[in-house]
């Protein structure tokens, strides 16, 4: 990294080498048996420059080849976009604990016994049931230096529990599932087996949904497949500066409800999506987006801070060979005092939203979303009754979260990215099949 940066100072006023190393392993069940055991090493390096005043982008994968990877820069920064910002120098970063050594120790034949409890667990509940799942481990180390001094350095572990069933009875299918992740070890299987049973002892009845505007009850999963997505880009701070987020200019006015919080949380301890700096070496921070119910700040990387007249709040994510962009770390959604159970004896006639498929389908910008319901249930006269089918839903997240009804008591990590409770809205449009 060192002689790359060295190459690329003598071509550009400024330089900066990214490198991100990982070792994956991953034990994988499907329909029911064991289907491979595989480990997976890989090294990506990634070479930024200003020069004349532009962005060049370099990557590579493996054993970088200094030379070339500072002249592709150089050639990409003819036509790259205009660079607004400067790179960081030397900073603090704060203390965020997201390593276990103990990870790495976990055997593959421990592994193989968690993945075997899961599926044992739920095929001894519902016979003929397929499942796939997944137990994975993984270390990552993340690297970065640049011209103006800045360095940082930070390594971090991954475990993860992942279970999926399909039931298929004549023409149905019945799609269940859950996953837990940590920086940890996870040795219980009982947190994620549990979840995925009362899925399925929820399922076993069929209920017929109406067509009408009904009181939905978002779970974790539901909140996290219908809401976040349209939330995520209306706090984009590119998408805020190209003026394009309905919310853009309505920081400090109450756009939410008034039990409604949310922030960008990197320093979460022992979390997957938290970190010290982001992947442009700005320094992890917590950024409150809405604050109850009012709008209080977006996400930005460097160059887009720089456009909006703004600081960078440290959420420069890079993909797999991109630039950086903004991008959300761990959000954190404060809770509410209403439990569940409470939420559901509410509703006369409603639904329950586990899973929604193709959420993302309409128009995301202006806060619109609908989809097929993967898994739901029928709420009446405060009983959840049974499993819905060919049923949709649709609304708009601004709608739904001006006016909440109650927000969950407990939440719950879901993708390892979002920790939210169960959210009870007043009413969404519903439509069903016959």
């Amino acid at each position: 990294m060192e002689q790359i940066l060295a190459r690329a100072e003598k071509v550009a006023k400024e330089a900066e080498v990214f490198e991100v190393s990982s070792e994956e392993t991953q034990v994988r069940f499907e329909s029911n048996r064991l289907k491979q055991m595989q480990t997976n090493q890989s090294t990506s390096i990634a070479l930024r420059i200003i020069k004349d005043g532009r962005v060049g982008y370099a990557t590579a994968a493996g054993t970088a080849d200094g030379q070339q990877l500072v002249k592709d820069a150089v050639e990409t920064a003819a036509f790259g976009s205009e660079a607004k910002f400067k790179l960081p120098g030397d900073t603090r970063y704060p203390k965020v604990d997201i390593y276990d050594s103990a990870v790495q120790a976990v055997p593959i034949k421990e592994m193989v016994d968690l993945g075997e409890a899961m599926v044992a667990t739920v095929t001894g509940h519902t016979p003929g049931i397929m499942c796939d799942a997944i137990v994975s481990r993984s270390v990552m180390t993340v690297r970065l230096i640049n011209s103006r001094g800045g360095q940082a350095e930070y390594k971090k572990s991954f475990f993860g529990l992942d279970i999926e069933g399909n039931l298929i009875q004549d023409t149905d299918m019945l799609f269940v599932g859950e996953s837990e992740n940590s920086c940890h070890p996870l040795s219980d299987t009982k947190k994620v087996t549990d979840i995925v049973l009362k899925q399925l002892e929820l399922a076993k009845n069929r209920a017929k949904s109406p067509t009408k505007v009904l009181p939905v009850v978002f779970t974790p999963n539901g909140v996290a497949s219908a809401l976040i997505m349209p939330l995520l880009s209306a706090f984009n701070g590119k998408i805020v500066y190209e003026g394009a987020s309905p919310i853009g200019n309505k920081t400090g006015q109450k756009i939410f409800d008034k039990n409604f919080s949310l922030r960008d949380d990197p320093l979460v301890a022992f979390r997957p999506a938290s970190r010290p700096c982001d992947d442009e070496g700005v320094a992890s921070q917590r950024t409150l987006l809405i604050n109850k119910g009012i709008v209080r700040g977006f996400l930005y990387d460097l160059q887009t801070a720089a456009l909006a007249g703004k600081k960078s709040t440290g959420n420069g994510n890079r993909g797999r060979g991109s630039l950086p962009a903004p991008a959300p770390s761990a959000l954190v959604v404060t809770p509410g005092k209403t439990t569940f159970d409470e939420m559901v004896q509410d509703i006369k006639e409603g639904l329950v939203i586990e899973q929604l498929m193709g959420a993302g389908q309409g128009n995301i910008l202006g806060g619109d979303f609908s989809g097929n319901v993967l898994l739901g249930y029928k709420i009446e006269n405060g009983k959840i009754v049974g499993r819905v089918k060919d049923t949709m839903v649709s609304g708009n997240v601004y709608k739904i979260l001006k006016d909440i009804a109650a927000i969950g008591s407990e939440t719950r990590w879901v993708g390892g990215f979002l920790q939210t409770p169960p959210f009870y809205c007043k009413g969404l449009s519903v439509s069903s099949k016959g």
